[in-house]
């Protein structure tokens, strides 16, 4: 499968790139392949750089508000400086690394809602940088992140909702600056305890860590809170085990007596909406990496056209 970006990256008369991915479908650990493709202008062009760049929607909390913004958060040169004649061209293969914790946008082929990802191309000429417009990248499940979704349908729950939130876990080793949520309805079997639950991978080459976030209700002398749970899991276990069952195992544990200590003293992670607020959230966020090339701008949304309706995992209900 070929995909295609145009850019005419200075004006009339200037170079142009065609960025072309082999298959815009990939997995965390995996590579993107294509090639950039070069045509030069009506003048010899001085090429400084050509650079492509993973980018992504990511949720920021501040102090009042809460905002969107892209994050351009792996990216690599695929060419050094070099001159480009009138009506040259060139192609340059890529095989562009995907980090481990890269975020999952579609299951089952379907985009996860909420959720956007696309490779960017940079073209260098003469101190001028040109961004293109964003090529379509879907990031599939590796079979462990399958075997625990397909564990929470199977269990009732329902798909809500996917965001990346700007920040780090206390007490988990990230290597992204910020950990997408999956949240679903709670299935019926969890209403009396559960409203909603936010599922969280941070996927490294040993295996998952998963983060669960239970937004438990109140009781009859007691107000709802959040409690937390973090498991282990193995790329190697993902045929030996029933995940739902220990899907429901999770659960169970976290929304226990030492669930609901893990929610006062476990893991800073949270959303902006009054969950998972307490000692720590700011110095979660406060650690979030600072040095991700490419940066934070609020504001430069990804196209809508990346979201559709699509499903059981397609939108809220």
């Amino acid at each position: 499968m070929v995909f295609k970006k145009m850019l005419s990256a200075f004006g009339v008369g200037g170079p142009s790139v065609d960025t072309v991915l082999t298959n815009p479908n990939t997995r965390p650990g995996l590579t993107l392949e294509g090639q950039v493709n070069l045509v030069g202008g009506d003048a010899p062009a001085a090429i400084e750089q050509v650079v492509i760049g993973l980018v992504t929607r990511v949720e920021v909390e501040g102090h009042d508000a809460e905002y969107s913004g892209t994050l351009e958060f792996h990216r690599m040169a695929v060419s050094g400086a070099f001159e480009l004649a009138p009506k040259q061209q060139l192609s340059i293969p890529f095989q562009l690394p995907v980090p481990w914790e890269t975020p999952i946008t579609d299951v089952y082929g379907q985009r996860l809602h909420g959720m956007t990802m696309g490779l960017r191309t940079e073209l260098a000429v003469a101190r001028a940088v040109d961004k293109s417009d964003l090529d379509h990248v879907a990031v599939h499940p590796l079979p462990v992140h399958e075997r625990i979704l397909e564990a929470f349908q199977r269990l009732g729950f329902r798909f809500k909702h996917a965001d990346l939130e700007r920040g780090h876990i206390r007490g988990v080793q990230q290597t992204l600056p910020f950990y997408q949520e999956i949240e679903f309805f709670a299935a019926p079997q969890y209403a009396s305890t559960i409203r909603e639950v936010e599922l969280t991978f941070v996927t490294s080459q040993r295996g998952v860590e998963v983060i669960l976030e239970c937004d438990k209700r109140g009781g009859f002398l007691s107000a709802g809170h959040d409690a937390f749970g973090r498991f282990q899991v193995s790329h190697a276990d993902v045929d030996r085990v029933d995940w739902a069952q220990v899907v429901d195992g999770w659960l169970r544990e976290t929304t226990s007596r030492y669930g609901s200590l893990l929610s006062q003293y476990g893991p800073s992670h949270g959303r902006g909406h009054g969950h998972g607020r307490g000692p720590g959230m700011g110095g979660m966020v406060a650690g979030a990496a600072l040095g991700v090339a490419g940066g934070m701008i609020a504001g430069e949304m990804i196209e809508d056209a990346f979201e559709g309706d699509f499903g059981d995992f397609g939108g809220d209900e």
